[in-house]
């Protein structure tokens, strides 16, 4: 690839508001006016350094809308981000997400460059659970298999029999094949699963520290106050759950809100994913709670330009660790690709 480390810094034309109107449109009620000139530069540097580098930009669904509707290639939850990194033809992928991601998509794409705009954004389920307790589960509990969320380190994936996502989480619990399943870090994910299968979870103590916030009162709340339909993601506590009117993934909140069409919605779960719906479903009011992700957050237009054209930091996963976690990341797939056919 070319040494691009010379570009200047991008800099406002005054021809990129017209280049960009439609996009500007689109994002008008979604990224402050005072921000736009600052962003369009980057949008449309991160846009022709891509083509030069025959790049594609994989995107959260919890990305800010600037880079979810400006830069990125594809958008999703985990599990369409881990199919694309999968299936996608080019041999450098940058994962705009936090770094369990950049590494399912590495683990996924092993001869292909993947790059983190940020090797630091984390993840405090990620962070709650370590190799060595996995394996002190396996001997606590011998013979019963391992589902790990995808919400987990290389390291913990390669300790697990499969991988899940909140999307296809009880179809793979289930695929185990056993009446007891060990299922990590999620406790709350974990009881959401149990509520919906015979199996009996062996749960794991780990948190979201996004969704662990949210209470029933602040749901109430938005119904009462705003006559708003809940829909909930199932990394919420129970009591939240409760009082929703759906619960499920990121990509299960987008089917039920293209079904129901609800004049008010509250998504409870982090905020960026209702400033990208906005757009999608214009006649639909999104009401909050919603909270930050601040992992999340790390990842801006300016890291992305820079690991572009710097072709850095790039993820690598030792290969012991890699092959046995992609085991378990294929039988993910292959159970979600199941489900969908």
């Amino acid at each position: 690839m070319h040494d691009l480390a010379h570009l200047p810094v991008p800099v406002w034309r005054d021809e990129l508001a017209n280049e960009y109107a439609a996009l500007g449109a689109r994002l008008e009620h979604l990224v402050p006016c005072l921000e736009w000139p600052l962003h369009l530069p980057l949008i449309d540097a991160i846009n022709k350094l891509k083509q030069q580098r025959g790049a594609v930009i994989m995107a959260h669904s919890y990305q800010s809308p600037e880079i979810f509707h400006g830069v990125a290639d594809v958008t999703g939850d985990s599990f369409a981000l881990a199919q694309a990194a999968a299936d996608c033809d080019a041999q450098l992928i940058v994962l705009c997400g936090v770094h369990f991601m950049a590494e399912s998509a590495k683990i996924l794409a092993p001869h292909k460059t993947v790059l983190t705009p940020d090797p630091t954004a984390g993840c405090s389920l990620a962070a709650s659970i370590t190799a060595a307790d996995v394996r002190a589960l396996r001997a606590q509990y011998p013979g019963v298999p391992v589902v790990s969320y995808v919400n987990t380190s290389a390291a913990v994936k390669a300790e697990s029999d499969a991988c899940c996502t909140s999307a296809n989480a009880v179809q793979v619990v289930e695929a185990m094949g056993s009446a007891r399943v060990i299922f990590v870090p999620d406790r709350f994910l974990g009881s959401y699963v149990a509520s919906q299968t015979r199996v009996e979870l062996l749960l794991w103590n780990g948190r979201c520290e996004v969704h662990e916030k949210f209470t029933a009162q602040q749901a109430r709340h938005a119904r009462e106050r705003f006559d708003a339909k809940l829909v909930a993601h199932p990394e919420c506590p129970p009591e939240v759950w409760a009082e929703a009117d759906f619960v499920g993934s990121t990509s299960a909140m987008v089917r039920w809100l293209a079904k129901e069409q609800p004049a008010r919605v509250a998504l409870i779960t982090e905020c960026s994913m209702a400033d990208n719906l906005r757009a999608q479903f214009p006649r639909t009011e999104f009401i909050k709670p919603c909270n930050l992700c601040p992992h999340m957050q790390q990842i801006t237009l300016q890291n992305i330009y820079s690991c572009l054209r710097d072709l850095r930091p790039a993820v690598e996963v030792p290969a012991e660790v890699a092959a046995r976690a992609r085991t378990a990341l294929t039988r993910m797939l292959a159970v979600g690709r199941r489900e969908t056919v």
